[in-house]
């Protein structure tokens, strides 16, 4: 075997072996699970270093293994894949950083960190995935690999929370198994490949293909959260802060969105889906769930909630992306799958750092706390301003492109739900940035025994994540032309995908 063949299966194991080793841990081994978890995340992102360089220089890295005959467990670690990879990687490190300090001496916290292992385990194996086979037994880990930690307080709201997300997501692997089998049916088992690989296949019954096609959306629309099969993300904000990150930023959305992108480009090849009339009822689920997202987001008081309908929104960009059929859109949308994730993980991890620190858990409850936590509520400023599509930071970018490939494909009315959603992005949390920074401290914060006067921050544990996250949003919207960055590698891909 070959080194091009082990470094996808090593970038698998950096999560899979600490997590297992993790498991049979007991609890007061804190410095060794520690040391375990920042050990994985470190390799990991060496590891992902190594595939970068290689792949801009021109090598192949890719494992198969025959598990049945017809039927290949199989990796390819491409641009496309390295996209996801390279965010998961570096998500996954900041993460591990919060979670360590965020439960900081509560129980089950072996189980908890071993799973979060796996799920990060099952977020490279979904990315590097180079047939639907593998993409499907990956995403099914996912969802088994999350759901301990949706449940980890135990309390009856996480265990509804919990059944709640596990019913959609089981509902939406059955739909998203039956258009593989009945895909791989039709034309046999088949790699993803550049523009497609049912585009060069003739005689293929149209009916088929897009009853498949809608098989296969609604599978990956559910963890994607595209309306109405997003009902189970809000319920799932009872989990901790640092599984809340994990749900939005790095695996399971983020999963849902890209295996929407692989069936666009891999499998069906974006010509002969708009060819096929996918593309513009996509277009269509995607803004009806921008929009959707948005207003209900207005509505919440509750932080995380509002946060988790916002990403219900926001991941929509990156379909919306695809759905536009053309190199700008691949872009905006590529771009913002990166974006989305850096702006995100950091709203909820102030969130969380609000929640532990001051007892907030409400919009209502915010005033002041600008003054008494400011760091925190600069990077969640820069977060929000992100979100909203503000000049210098990531969303501006994503939003700019996106423009510009709905303009491209004649496609205007995206251009006014583009206008819509940012001024429903500035309405939910502008007022959250106005409490923090401009309205009186209360006489006492709901945390019991903290007194409302003075300046007092998080531990640096909870602090430098959302920090460093806050730095990136800013740096990859200032930096956007560096050679290496998101929008960069985002071009890379769309040039391969319309030669």
């Amino acid at each position: 075997m070959s080194v091009n063949e082990v470094l996808p299966l090593a970038v698998i194991a950096s999560s899979l072996v600490p997590g297992l080793l993790i498991f049979a841990l007991p609890e007061h081994r804190v410095g060794l699970r520690t040391t375990l978890n920042l050990f994985g995340a470190v390799v990991k992102l060496l590891l992902v270093a190594v595939l970068l360089l290689g792949i801009a220089g021109g090598e192949e890295y890719a494992f198969r293994y025959a598990v049945l005959p017809g039927i290949d467990l199989a990796f390819h670690a491409d641009a496309f894949a390295l996209l996801f990879v390279t965010l998961s990687a570096v998500l996954w490190l900041l993460t591990t950083v919060y979670a360590i300090g965020y439960l900081e001496g509560s129980p089950f916290r072996s189980r908890f960190f071993g799973f979060f292992s796996l799920c990060v385990t099952a977020t490279m194996g979904i990315a590097m995935a180079a047939n639907l086979f593998t993409f499907f037994v990956f995403y099914e880990l996912l969802t088994l690999a999350t759901f301990p930690l949706v449940v980890h307080r135990g309390t009856p709201q996480a265990l509804r929370g919990g059944r709640i997300y596990l019913a959609y997501t089981l509902v939406g692997g059955t739909l998203l198994l039956t258009g593989i089998v009945w895909l791989n049916a039709l034309v046999g088992p088949a790699d993803f490949a550049h523009g497609g690989v049912l585009a060069g296949v003739d005689g293929l019954p149209a009916w088929q293909l897009q009853a498949i096609f809608a098989l296969l959306i609604a599978g990956l629309g559910v963890k994607a959260a595209i309306v109405p099969l997003h009902g189970w993300l809000p319920q799932a904000m009872v989990a901790p802060a640092p599984v809340s990150a994990l749900l939005h930023a790095v695996a399971v959305v983020k999963a849902g969105a890209f295996g929407v992108l692989r069936v666009v480009y891999g499998t069906y090849g974006v010509e002969f889906a708009a060819a096929l009339q996918l593309l513009a009822p996509l277009a269509v689920a995607a803004a009806i769930t921008i929009v959707w997202g948005s207003l209900r987001a207005l509505f919440q008081d509750d932080l995380k909630r509002r946060l988790a309908y916002s990403t219900v929104s926001q991941v929509s960009y990156i379909v919306l992306g695809a759905a536009l059929a053309g190199p700008m859109g691949t872009v905006g949308g590529l771009v913002h799958l990166v974006h989305q994730g850096l702006m995100k993980i950091t709203l909820f991890f102030c969130a969380g750092n609000y929640a532990e620190t001051l007892g907030i858990h409400k919009v209502s409850e915010m005033d002041g706390a600008g003054r008494r936590m400011p760091l925190t509520t600069i990077a969640f400023t820069i977060g929000a301003l992100g979100m909203m599509g503000a000049p210098l930071t990531a969303g501006a970018i994503s939003k700019a492109w996106l423009g510009d490939g709905a303009t491209a494909a004649g496609m205007d009315w995206v251009m006014a739900v583009l206008w819509i959603s940012s001024l429903l992005n500035a309405a939910y949390f502008l007022p959250i940035l106005w409490r923090a920074w401009f309205r009186p401290m209360p006489a006492t914060w709901p945390e019991e025994g903290i007194p409302a006067s003075g300046c007092r921050e998080t531990a640096w544990l909870l602090l430098l994540p959302p920090l460093a996250t806050a730095v990136i949003t800013l740096g990859t919207g200032v930096l956007s032309e560096w050679p290496g960055s998101p929008l960069d590698w985002a071009r890379l891909i769309a040039q391969r995908e319309y030669p």
